[in-house]
């Protein structure tokens, strides 16, 4: 039984350390527990109407790394459970007798995960003095990971709150409706300043695809509700008679259908440019 328990409590460490690893350290940025999280969430704010508004996304940050805390916790209470009591010391007036086995290990693990070291416990047997420090160094790299994750989510977002900005500008100013009377350098510095604000976004998205799970708080920096007006700036710019501006809308085309390809079918679904981009806005209605 205590080999069975133990096998058991290693198998559910390493597939919560897989989807730690894949979440906070794998380029792509998407561990499979945590995808499930983050979309099941979604589903239901989107059921009823997104009423969470902007405190979804870092809520169900916090509920993923509660989650990887359980995870860890109950795979280690499961390599102690057997070893309770006679591989652990306890101090006065502790009895082990008094709790259920699982309970105890269960508190044992949560301590030694969070480095607390009340003292009331401590591991007698060799087996297990050995790998209580590595718990502790877990928990402790599931602390500096969930804070890292929480510092490094907030740039992509800025980002994008920026490139929502630009193209309100541009679209207040007309600028894709005027674009024929500017002169060719200062229509491809724009439309190539553009580019690059789109290219950052996609890479933001696949390395950080919490992201897309983030609302905004104002209308204004709705980067879903102001990106079809890159593709009408996009067409505008591939009929100018400039090469070069020409140009410049190719390289944009090609990062609109990155884009693109990045939203669906990972976050929405949709057959072409419009359809894809209308999804996604969709999918972030305006803050009211």
């Amino acid at each position: 039984m205590g080999t069975v328990l133990t096998i058991a409590g290693i198998s559910i460490i390493l597939v919560g350390l897989w989807d730690m690893f894949h979440q906070l350290m794998h380029p792509r940025g998407s561990g499979r527990l945590s995808g499930l999280v983050f979309s099941a969430v979604w589903g239901l704010s989107r059921a009823t109407g997104h009423r969470l508004g902007f405190a979804l996304g870092p809520g169900t940050m916090v509920a993923i790394v509660l989650l990887w805390v359980l995870i860890q916790g109950i795979g280690w209470a499961l390599i102690y459970q057997p070893h309770v009591s006679e591989g652990f010391l306890y101090s006065d007036g502790v009895n082990p007798g008094d709790y259920a086995s699982f309970a105890e290990a269960l508190y044992i693990s949560l301590v030694s995960l969070a480095t607390l070291g009340f003292g009331d416990v401590v591991a007698v047997d060799p087996w297990l003095r050995l790998v209580t420090p590595l718990q502790g160094l877990t928990g402790f790299a599931l602390l500096t990971g969930a804070l890292t994750w929480f510092v490094q989510v907030y740039p992509p977002l800025l980002r994008r709150r920026s490139a929502a900005l630009t193209l309100r500008a541009l679209q207040e100013t007309g600028y894709a409706e005027n674009l024929h009377e500017l002169q060719p350098w200062a229509a491809q510095i724009e439309v190539d300043r553009l580019t690059e604000r789109i290219s950052d976004i996609c890479v933001d998205l696949s390395q950080h695809s919490e992201t897309y799970y983030f609302q905004v708080d104002a209308a204004g920096v709705s980067f879903s509700h102001h990106l079809p007006y890159a593709l009408a700036l996009q067409r505008a710019a591939e009929g100018s008679p400039s090469l070069e501006v020409r140009m410049s809308a190719a390289k944009l085309g090609t990062m609109l259908d990155q884009l693109a390809s990045t939203l669906s079918p990972s976050f929405v679904s949709g057959e072409g440019l419009e359809q894809i981009f209308a999804a996604y806005a969709a999918d972030h209605p305006r803050p009211r």
